[in-house]
């Protein structure tokens, strides 16, 4: 399979400073893409309450999110926390618990009791309405 040749370094240079100064006097409009914003944080005392409420038991949650029961058990013992990863499809699940459920092979559930709430300077976490 044939590659194609890379343009040497300086041309390369040439070309993105051209596009630079072309962008700064208005004459080219350069792609910009916004970055999602972080998972929001979830405390261990939450954890145990999305949880529950979506009836589940830790094993079962666990294999939701694609980890150890040790690993949720230690989340909500507040030894450990989530990594984003996991953090981001916790998000997932307090937003659109159906649509997850559906996606592994679970009943249906429903959450109306959870909002993302803002604090601190851009961060955001998942709280129960009854805080």
């Amino acid at each position: 399979m044939a590659t194609k040749a890379r343009k040497p370094f300086f041309e390369r240079l040439k070309t993105g400073l051209e596009e630079g100064i072309a962008h700064a006097r208005g004459e080219l409009t350069l792609k910009t893409v916004k970055a999602p914003e972080a998972p929001p944080e979830i405390d261990a005392k939450t954890l145990v309450a999305l949880r529950e409420r979506a009836e589940m038991s830790q094993a079962v949650f666990a294999k939701l999110l694609f980890v150890s029961p040790k690993t949720v058990q230690s989340w909500e013992q507040g030894v450990r926390v989530p990594s984003n990863a996991s953090r981001r499809l916790i998000h997932i699940f307090a937003e659109q618990p159906g649509v997850v459920c559906k996606v592994v092979g679970l009943r249906s559930v429903q959450l109306r009791v959870l909002k993302i709430v803002p604090f601190g300077k851009g961060k955001r976490r998942i709280v129960t309405m009854d805080r």
